[in-house]
């Protein structure tokens, strides 16, 4: 006997939005639970104890939240909401990554909004990353068994596949068995499984990071265990005001640290990773990948350390005041030749210096056994500016949608040409973000035609594009939406004379479907 469902899942995975599904009854509320009752039902455990296809693969939280959806969506799975935590949580701690296995990769999983995808070659960027990012496949560990049992659904799941581009043309199907599969399997083998952190994270933790578009924040974060994790409270404090947000988080296998935190109407994520007692990683509004920063968090009696320097470039010949943020930190300035500074202010969590710097360079700066996390540099002057990111998306919606509109942060980054003189070579210094006017305009003669700038979107002063809002405009050509091809213009006046950069910008449709990794 079979009953209708609506599946009540987050909006964390796109996929959830299924309903009328044949489905079980639920029968379990342990993450073991419904692996050895529900999940075994359809997967035979082996002589040895193994459970097919699931103990022949080891994921990330992500990905394994997307195979439960898979179920729940094509095999009428019917699990509650505290059930899919459960078992995504359970099926992590067991069968998942080491936070070394991610490294390179994890931008998929902290959405950053500027990253390079690429596979290790064209054969396999062509047969992996044409339809969603390389990342994915490399955050996967599998048998050899289960890497073909893989792109054998691929076919099955997806059967236009041999005839779409890049493979119509060649034998898509001896490639894929007799080089891809082998290389999988080689490359990203299921290797042992990691033990899952089974430590205690509560405490205070000295936080530090940056926000594109905003600037440079410390902070503080709290964290006290419950039964369904952590208590989280995190303090961020920006030159123009501090922020408070409270919410819940928890680690998921050998180190994957995953939050939701509020103030206000504000919902942010954390995606971190634990690696040697500390968290790094990145937190973004949810919804707004663009909107968010880079962070890294350490306990507060943590071993001596400083996790940032604030402002990381000084001009030279001037006493800039310089902020070590950190743990433990004490002890005297060490410089190497060509600075001088002296302490103005000293805490064990913060300290600042009054640095001067003569000549032009990038030097190593440390506080006690302490070293900072970039050389500081020093410049003569701003030779020119460029902005970052080179190419950026944003993507129309609102106006009563379901789908929020997702915006675009541009910085203006100065650059110094160093000793060379000469511009974007090995030895230029990275000054870092500066204030700029911004502007759109058509990034060609096709978008002035239909006259994308006026109606795709507006650009503030920080840098950031909202784009316009979704659905027919009647008032452009055939009443089509508010997307644009557009061109970004920073220009900096702070120096002797100004300086501008471009930057392309594609404002585009919605994103349908968005999958927890993409």
């Amino acid at each position: 006997m079979t009953s209708r469902h609506r599946l009540n899942l987050s909006a964390s995975a796109a996929c959830l939005m299924l309903s009328g599904l044949p489905a079980l009854p639920a029968l379990a509320q342990s993450g073991e639970e419904v692996l050895t009752t529900i999940c075994a039902a359809c997967h035979a455990t082996t002589d040895d104890g193994a459970v097919e296809r699931i103990d022949a693969v080891r994921k990330t939280p992500e990905a394994w939240d997307m195979t439960v959806v898979r179920m729940m969506r094509n095999h009428g799975v019917a699990l509650s909401p505290e059930e899919r935590v459960a078992v995504v949580r359970y099926l992590a701690d067991t069968r998942g990554l080491t936070v070394a296995e991610t490294e390179g990769r994890r931008y998929i999983l902290e959405k950053q909004p500027i990253a390079e995808d690429s596979g290790p070659d064209q054969l396999m960027s062509e047969t992996c990353g044409r339809c969603h990012s390389y990342a994915r496949v490399a955050l996967q560990r599998r048998t050899p068994e289960d890497w073909a049992h893989l792109v054998n659904f691929h076919l099955g799941q997806f059967p236009t596949l041999e005839y779409q581009a890049l493979a119509r043309d060649r034998d898509w199907w001896g490639i894929a068995q007799e080089q891809i599969i082998p290389f999988l399997a080689e490359t990203y083998p299921l290797g042992d499984m990691p033990e899952a952190f089974s430590g205690d994270l509560s405490g205070r933790y000295v936080v530090a990071g940056r926000q594109p578009g905003r600037g440079a924040y410390s902070g503080s974060m709290e964290l006290a265990a419950s039964d369904a994790g952590y208590d989280a409270t995190l303090e961020l404090n920006f030159a123009d005001g501090s922020e408070t947000y409270i919410g819940t988080g928890l680690v998921y296998g050998a180190g994957e640290w995953r939050a939701t935190l509020s103030a206000g109407d504000v919902t942010i994520r954390q995606v971190m990773a634990l690696a040697d007692g500390e968290l790094s990683g990145r937190w973004f509004v949810a919804g707004e990948d663009a909107t968010g920063g880079d962070i890294v968090a350490r306990a507060e009696d943590a071993a001596p350390a400083i996790i940032a320097m604030n402002p990381a470039a000084i001009a030279a010949g001037s006493a800039t005041e310089v902020t070590l943020t950190g743990t433990g930190l004490s002890g005297e300035a060490v410089l190497p030749d060509g600075l001088s500074a002296e302490i103005v202010s000293e805490s064990p969590g913060e300290v600042v210096l009054k640095v001067t710097g003569e000549t032009e360079g990038a030097y190593a700066l440390s506080l006690g056994d302490a070293a900072a996390p970039s050389d500081l540099v020093v410049y003569d002057g701003i030779d020119r500016i460029s902005i970052v990111p080179e190419v950026a998306m944003a993507r129309i919606g609102g106006n009563g949608g379901p789908i929020p509109k997702v915006p675009a942060q541009f910085e203006a980054w100065a650059w110094s040409n160093g000793p060379d003189g000469e511009p974007a070579t090995d030895d230029d210094l990275a000054i870092g973000a500066v204030e700029a006017a911004w502007t759109t305009d058509n990034w060609d003669e096709a978008a002035a035609e239909v006259e994308d700038a006026k109606y795709a979107g507006s650009i503030d002063q920080t840098g950031r594009f909202t784009p316009a809002g979704a659905g027919p405009n009647p008032e452009r050509v055939m009443g089509t939406n508010n997307v644009g091809n557009l061109r970004i213009t920073a220009t900096y006046e702070g120096g002797a004379e100004p300086l501008s950069a471009e930057a392309h910008l594609f404002s585009t449709v919605q994103r349908f479907v968005d999958a927890p990794i993409r």
